[in-house]
């Protein structure tokens, strides 16, 4: 893949996650299987990296610090978004003041600059997304159509990206 179609298939990554703000995170436990949870994603632009808040003594940051592979999934509008990538645990309290907001302040009451607060970020290591055409309207008269005519629905693109 060349440097160009790795940064298109980013750019395009970023205006699906563009009106993402929860997600379902996903890491292995400690006891060999897949955990999953939601997860509200820091306003930040995508560049790759995507940020999260957590406390520091919650399983998922334990999972990450056993194992950093992780799958995050968004659905906005009509369209899906996998990302898989590696997490790390950032104890950064001028990187937490910055992503800091009232949200993350209703879950964590002692402020950014405790240590019971972390941060996780994942550096997108590829992602596949799925996005329909127009509306759930839309996608649903498609689907109706196929029925009628035999033919397959238009149900929009697929796509992978590598980002490593």
């Amino acid at each position: 893949m060349t440097t160009d179609e790795r940064t298109e298939g980013t750019a395009r990554v970023a205006e699906l996650l563009s009106d993402a703000t929860l997600c379902m995170f996903t890491t292995h436990g400690t006891d060999g299987h897949l955990k999953a949870r939601p997860m509200a994603l820091q306003e930040t632009e995508f560049d790759g990296d995507l940020w999260f808040f957590a406390a520091n003594d919650s399983r998922k940051v334990a999972d990450i610090r056993s194992d950093p592979s992780v799958n995050v999934s968004f659905q906005s509008g009509t369209s899906w978004v996998s990302l898989s990538g590696r997490a790390s645990v950032v104890l950064d309290d001028a990187k937490k003041k910055d992503l800091w907001s009232q949200g993350v302040a209703a879950w964590f009451e002692n402020g950014p600059e405790s240590d019971e607060v972390v941060l996780i970020r994942v550096e997108s290591e590829g992602a596949e997304f799925w996005s329909a055409p127009g509306s759930k309207v839309s996608t649903l008269i498609a689907y109706a159509k196929s029925r009628i005519t035999g033919d397959k629905p238009d149900v929009g693109d697929n796509e992978k990206v590598d980002m490593s």
